[in-house]
């Protein structure tokens, strides 16, 4: 972690509960004015014209996201599919635009993906589909933001203690044995990505492990 004050200023999507209401409350400890936006209080991350009405902060992290609870694609309902893809996708895209726009330089974003963002989760096909186009969005995107002075990581933790596991989801997890990973850890590895000085980095976060950047394996050139 590079030598970065606390935050001053920082927003917090899908901060009414789980890892967003965890990480307010972080940044609040270390005196930070952070506004929490949130569906359950009005906001929508997948309204782009919500986004208009949202002015600079030092650190936004980009946290809201849904799952579809559906392992069936061919049940899969219409409904189900927009919902998963503004939340995950359009709330992401449409924040890093805003935050492009109105951002000084030194400001970061973590934008809240998963471990199905860097693997298969056949649970929830669809999750996967969007967790990964988080990471290859904020890959793709860290080098103009970087041009403009703002870094931007995404976070892939595993399977977390919160409202989005749901009691299918939470009952294969326990028949795994998989621990299940406390808000309050998530969140503050995602200060600390945001802190890190480092940009377009997919970061894990495991139970038991401090959080690690992702080695992507490079894909074969021609010959």
């Amino acid at each position: 972690m590079t030598d970065v004050p606390p935050f001053r200023t920082a927003l917090v999507t899908g901060g009414a509960s789980g890892i967003g209401a965890a990480a307010v409350a972080l940044l609040e400890t270390d005196g930070c004015d952070v506004r929490p936006l949130d569906v359950a209080t009005g906001f929508d991350v997948g309204d782009s014209a919500a986004w208009e009405e949202i002015g600079p902060v030092d650190f936004a992290f980009l946290n809201a996201g849904v799952s579809t609870g559906s392992n069936e694609i061919a049940q899969l309902h219409d409904d189900e599919y927009r919902r998963a893809i503004g939340a995950n996708v359009d709330g992401v895209v449409f924040g890093t635009r805003r935050m492009a726009q109105v951002m000084e330089p030194g400001s970061a974003i973590v934008a809240t993906a998963s471990l199905a963002g860097l693997v298969a989760m056949p649970l929830d096909p669809v999750y996967t589909l969007t967790k990964h186009a988080v990471v290859g969005f904020v890959r793709a995107v860290a080098p103009q933001l970087a041009e403009r002075g703002i870094t931007i990581n995404a976070l892939c933790p595993g399977f977390a203690d919160t409202p989005i596991v749901e009691p299918e989801l939470r009952d294969w997890v326990d028949g795994q044995r998989i621990p299940l990973i406390s808000p309050e850890t998530v969140a503050a590895a995602a200060l600390a990505a945001a802190r890190s000085g480092e940009t377009g980095e997919a970061w894990v976060v495991q139970p038991g492990r401090e959080p690690v950047v992702y080695g992507f394996r490079g894909v074969p050139g021609p010959r």
